[in-house]
């Protein structure tokens, strides 16, 4: 369906492909992986013609079509969340009108054995096939079952996109691209904005899809669900496994260790004939040996191994200072915004040395109840209350916005470290993906995803006994994942968990709430436990759904309430000024996109390294993360607002 031919890309004296080949065949379901940098998203790039390879050829068949979701793009809001996931079907409009003119042409001819008319009727045969292959019979169901499947409501349905955050306008998009039934879907991290039930119906989604999956993802579990080859990239070159994610991570390990013991060979070969060319190189007699063994070193095709796996690394937490057995008491919370209800009623206990996860849709409150416990929220009702000496941690999404952007990454660490472990610090930052000069850059010129690294690794160095970490792993590889992992498994303190990542959860917590519909439920078990519970909630709300009743509307309608008319004005006055702050990033927003694409462009095409332009460069992307961010809270506020 796809190959690609003696792929390379340059730039200037750096190789990031060497002469890469293979195919991607139909209903192929293939996980593209390698450490960040490797050059995942610059292959899916080329793949749709993004992006030009230096040498080699991308053969596409013709009848193939590509659905292509990049992990940044500016998305429409300019109409409605249906209005907007109808546009995937601008073919099957086309298609109907066809078959319409088509139906008309034939029902005014009486030639019925001319060529014509055989014509006719081939052409209406081929358009209803078409039609029928993309679903125009059954679009209505399509849309409706895909987005709520994405986690929307249906009341959502008739909603401005411009409402919906950013995380919800990439599940527009995605909802677009999964109804255009293309041949193979290039998906790049696609469960970054996903809730755990949504990342659920994606992956049956996909392993039931009849046309070819490539995908780029962090997460482990997606990967084994959802794909059956994987391909990695590794030095500039591809290896290619016809097995899932785990079964990959065994082989890999096995062929490592081939590497690594013919590269240990090849190494004493060269010292060998090294030490024989110095100690013969001027000994006349020697002198056709010695010429020999230096063509021979010339010649000889050098093995690279990539640099070791630093997932072993033995990294902790500081021990937890004893805190009191109760940490924390939540007692009858609730949390509204204007008129807008959160959540209500929560009450729990969370006991010394517990590990729990928040989890639940986007929206339903597990970011909220996380900034109440830390006390950067205020409960609308009931009581939250510390126990006694508890030291709070947390980590949160925008968490890089506190770092000083003119400390260098080790001045960052280092400015916090203590005691013994200021001797690590190139271990841990190591771990985190800094390795070399990295650690020798300016926060202020790391993009979004380092910096949430740089957050997490000096959260490690601080002595807390109640760590409260808000989505800690998503701009993390699989091996920083692994090393967060254990170190908070023998960790000693209290930890509250904010995250979708079911493989990162998996054996780390032993208690989960579910925040849904509008209150908070406890699960006294793992996160493969607790699914396996709402799979059977789930089909038991199924079957008890029924209309609402009367006094539910009567409830919803009394809730409502009236606003004042200074009320009104003030409220006017916030949301004319909030629409401003929003339009007035999504300027700045589109500027840097611009710059952004310019570079990628001029990089392309590049005949030398220039590292003035790569700083530029990462200076842009740093600056979009934090722009991305500034919007969606600035978004946020004002859909709450305009709700009021």
């Amino acid at each position: 369906m796809i190959s690609l031919d003696n792929l390379t890309v340059s730039y200037g004296g750096w190789t990031l492909f060497d002469g890469i080949s293979f195919l991607i065949n139909e209903k192929d379901r293939i996980g593209l992986v390698g450490r960040n940098g490797a050059g995942k998203t610059t292959l899916l790039r080329i793949i749709t013609g993004e992006q030009q390879p230096t040498e080699g050829a991308v053969t596409i068949n013709g009848e193939c079509t590509i659905g292509y979701l990049p992990q940044q793009m500016r998305v429409a809001d300019t109409t409605t969340l249906k209005a907007e996931t109808e546009k995937a079907f601008d073919e099957v409009l086309r298609l109907e009108a066809d078959m319409t003119s088509l139906t008309e042409k034939i029902a005014t001819r009486t030639d019925y054995e001319s060529e014509e008319y055989a014509e006719l009727l081939h052409r209406l045969n081929e358009v209803q096939d078409r039609y029928h292959i993309l679903g125009g019979d059954t679009r209505e169901a399509d849309i409706e079952k895909t987005l709520l499947g994405l986690g929307f409501k249906r009341e959502d349905f008739t909603r401005a996109t411009s409402k919906f955050s950013g995380g919800w306008r990439m599940r527009i998009e995605l909802a677009k691209l999964l109804l255009r039934r293309p041949s193979i879907f290039l998906l790049d991290e696609p469960t970054n904005h996903l809730d755990i039930e949504s990342i659920q119906w994606l992956e049956e989604y996909l392993k039931n899809y009849n046309g070819a999956v490539l995908l780029i993802s962090h997460d482990r579990a997606f990967l084994d669900n959802v794909t059956t080859r994987t391909v990695e990239l590794s030095l500039g070159h591809i290896y290619d496994y016809k097995v899932p994610y785990s079964k990959f991570v065994e082989l890999r390990a096995e062929r490592r260790a081939q590497q690594m013991a013919a590269y240990e060979n090849q190494q004493r070969l060269i010292e060998k004939t090294e030490e024989f060319i110095e100690k013969f190189r001027y000994k006349p007699t020697k002198s056709n040996q010695v010429q020999s063994r230096i063509k021979q070193l010339e010649k000889l095709d050098r093995i690279e191994v990539e640099e070791e796996d630093l997932a072993t690394l033995n990294i902790k937490f500081p021990p937890a200072p004893r805190s009191g057995q109760i940490v924390a008491e939540i007692k009858e919370v609730g949390k509204a915004f204007g008129q807008k209800r959160i959540f209500s009623d929560a009450t729990f206990t969370i006991e010394r040395g517990q590990k729990i996860a928040l989890v639940g849709r986007n929206g339903e409150g597990k970011t909220t109840m996380a900034r109440m416990i830390i006390g950067e929220l205020e409960a609308t009702e009931g009581s939250i209350r510390l126990g006694a000496n508890v030291n709070i941690g947390y980590y949160a999404q925008n968490q890089d916005d506190l770092m000083d952007g003119e400390f260098t990454v080790f001045d960052t660490l280092d400015r916090v470290a203590t005691g013994d472990i200021r001797t690590r610090l190139r271990d841990i930052l190591g771990a985190f993906l800094f390795r070399g000069e990295d650690i020798d850059k300016k926060v202020k010129v790391l993009s979004g995803g380092e910096r949430s690294r740089l957050a997490m690794a000096r959260l490690m160095l601080e002595p807390y006994n109640l760590l409260v970490l808000d989505e800690p792993t998503n701009h993390m590889d699989m091996r920083s994942k692994d090393i967060l992992k254990r170190a908070i498994q023998k960790y000693d303190g209290t930890v509250i968990v904010v995250s979708h990542d079911r493989d990162f959860l998996d054996g780390l917590v032993e208690r989960i709430y579910e925040f849904r519909d509008g209150g908070v439920k406890e699960y006294l078990g793992g996160i493969y436990y607790f699914l396996e519970k709402r799979k059977v909630e789930s089909l038991q709300e199924i079957e008890r759904k029924d209309s609402p009743s009367t006094a539910s509307l009567a409830d919803k309608s009394a809730s409502k309430g009236k606003l004042s008319y200074e009320q009104k004005k003030e409220q006017e006055k916030l949301i004319r000024k909030l629409r401003k702050t929003v339009e007035s990033i999504e300027i700045e927003l589109a500027t840097t996109e611009s710059r952004i694409a310019e570079y990628d462009a001029k990089f392309a095409s590049a005949t030398e390294y220039n590292e003035a332009d790569y700083v530029a460069y990462n200076e842009l992307k740093g600056k979009y993360d934090h722009l991305m961010h500034e919007w969606e809270k600035a978004s946020y506020e004002l859909e709450i607002t305009e709700n009021q």
